[in-house]
Formats: structure tokens, C-alpha cells, sequence
């Protein structure tokens, strides 16, 4: 006789009811966590997700079959949502088509995704009441193939340095691969354009104070492999990263983890996986949970843009 199929399980969440399938299904073979395991992380940091995606298109990052198989990255809901699932229509004019994007309220949507094997939440930087206007800036430190991830802590050290000069609030996390992320709210007030424009400016100071470390270089190529990128592209529209609280699929199930700046010059983002995250969360809640209250305009960021324009220094290739 065939094996027969693990039964599914009924997961609560709040108000609802998620059924999970094959929640014996190894999503990461390195330590046998499965698509039960995800899920219990996931519910285990509720309240941080969910404020991560709240309102915001966001893309999924689907393993149908663990890490082992194909990864699947999916704009559109899957089929077969239950009728609360939430989402939000965008436009992408480049080929003049519409997707119905998850659009995270509450933590069932997030569970749902889950049993629709998502292992990454990527949301967009705008939220749905005006997906055109980002009301996150994102700075991204993407290290070079041989650029330590001490490199990164001290570029994060020199944001930090640079955003208190600004009067901003930075929230640091893992990227939960090799960089780190930092975000900072905005006002919904200005396009794509402008919000990349502005990071781009803050980028090239960064470079200035960090020349040995940090390039601004567009081209892959024109980049030393040693040095970090800080890559403002991560502002252009439909450019996403991974959410705070996501899990990523590598194989020791890391987690895009929030810090607090006095963490970030002894971090090891291999010590923070979906194993390790949701004590921490329990003890330390929500690191980014008043980011909403720190709303920082980039005027400043603007003129320098501006600055930089006329002085004819190192022209955007994409402007």
C-alpha cells in the first residue's frame, strides 16, 4: 500500500482557522525544520510581521518543496485565497498589466501565505492607500563576494552616524543573508524617483566618509569585490527586500532580524534563525514597532541630490 500523507493540521489565528497540508514537508534539510516549523515561527513574531507588511503589496518568495526544490517568486496571490485574505491591484506599465498583490492585515493572511509554502515576504515601500508614494526609505548594505561582514557593521556604524546628523531615527536589521538593511520612514509625500534620488544622495555621503569601504559604482563590474555597495536601487519602484521578521531560504533558516544600534557592532546574523528569533522576540518585542512615530522628511537629502547634480559629480546613469 502507498504511504499514506501526513494529515493536515488546523492552525487558530485569532478569528480564523488555517489549515495547513503536509506539515511534516522538510523546508530546510540542513536542520530538518518543517513547514510546521515555519509556521509556529511566523506566530511566534505576529505582532512584528504583521507591523513589517502592514498594508504594503507584497511579493512572495514560495519553496512548493522545501529549499531542496524550485524557488517560485509570485507577484499575484495564489489561487484557492480564503475570501479575507486581503490584497492590493498595482499596475506595471512596462507591460501594461495588473497584479493582485497579498496586501498583509492581520496574521492569517501571513499563515495562509505559509501554507502556500512562503518562506520570504518581500512588501513593496509604499503602502496601498497610495502605492506611488513610499513612505519607507531603505538603505541597503550589500556586501561584495569579498567583503566581510565586518565591513558591514562599520558602514552601519557610519549611516548611523550620518542619519543622526539628519535628525532621522534609523531601524537596523539583519538582511538575513550577508548585509544589513536600515529603514526609515518618510512621508507619503514624494514619487519613486525622488525617494531613490534621496537615497542616492545619502549613499554618496556615506561613500565620502567611507571611501576604503563603501562604492556608490552603478556597473557590477566597476565595483571592488571587497568594498560594500549601498544600494539605493532598493527605492526604485517594484524593487523589494526582505521583510523584518522574514525568514530567508538559505539553509540555516536565517531571519531578517531588528536590532538595536548598540547590537549592531557585535552582530552575527547566523545566530539569528528561526530558532533563535522568537525567544528574542518574547524578551524584546517589536524593534521596530514605533517606527511609524519617527516620520523624517528628506528635503535635506533632496538638496543635497541637487547639490551633487550641478557639481557634475558621478551622473546616475538611470536618471
Amino acid at each position: 500500500m502507498p504511504a499514506s500523507k501526513p494529515p493536515a493540521v488546523e492552525i487558530e489565528v485569532d478569528d480564523r482557522v488555517v489549515r495547513v497540508s503536509n506539515p511534516d514537508r522538510v523546508y530546510f534539510p540542513e536542520s530538518g525544520a518543517t513547514k510546521l516549523d515555519l509556521v509556529e515561527y511566523y506566530l511566534a513574531v505576529g505582532p512584528g510581521i504583521v507591523n513589517a507588511l502592514w498594508e504594503r503589496p507584497c511579493m512572495l518568495h514560495r519553496f512548493p518543496k522545501g529549499l531542496a526544490g524550485e524557488k517560485v517568486h509570485q507577484k499575484r496571490l495564489p489561487a484557492g485565497a480564503p475570501p479575507w485574505v486581503e490584497t492590493v491591484q498595482l499596475h506595471f506599465p512596462r507591460w501594461n498589466r495588473t497584479a493582485d498583490e497579498l496586501c498583509v492585515t492581520e496574521l492569517a493572511s501571513v499563515i495562509w501565505a505559509v501554507q502556500m509554502s512562503t518562506v520570504e515576504f518581500h512588501p513593496w515601500n509604499s503602502r496601498r492607500g497610495d502605492t506611488e508614494k513610499p513612505d519607507e526609505w531603505r538603505i541597503d548594505l550589500d556586501p561584495g563576494p569579498s567583503c566581510d561582514f565586518a565591513t558591514v557593521r562599520r558602514v552601519a556604524g557610519v549611516v548611523h552616524e550620518v542619519l543622526d546628523e539628519l535628525g532621522a531615527v534609523g531601524y537596523p536589521k539583519t538582511s538575513g543573508s550577508k548585509g544589513m538593511h536600515v529603514y526609515v520612514r518618510i512621508p507619503p509625500e514624494h514619487g519613486f524617483a525622488d525617494v531613490r534620488r534621496a537615497a542616492r544622495a545619502f549613499a554618496r555621503e556615506v561613500e565620502r566618509r567611507a571611501p576604503e569601504d563603501v562604492t556608490t559604482a552603478w556597473w557590477t563590474k566597476d565595483r571592488d569585490p571587497a568594498q560594500l555597495f549601498v544600494d539605493y536601487n532598493q527605492n526604485t519602484r517594484d524593487h523589494t527586500i526582505a521583510a523584518a521578521y522574514s525568514v530567508r531560504g538559505v539553509p540555516d533558516a536565517r531571519v531578517s532580524t531588528p536590532l538595536r544600534w548598540d547590537e549592531v557592532p557585535d552582530v552575527d546574523p547566523r545566530d539569528l534563525t528561526i530558532f533563535t528569533v522568537p525567544q528574542r522576540f518574547a524578551e524584546l518585542g517589536d524593534l521596530h514597532a514605533d517606527i511609524d512615530d519617527h516620520v523624517f522628511d528628506p528635503a535635506p537629502l533632496l538638496e543635497w541630490a541637487d547639490r551633487d547634480e550641478r557639481d557634475g559629480e558621478d551622473p546616475d546613469p538611470e536618471a
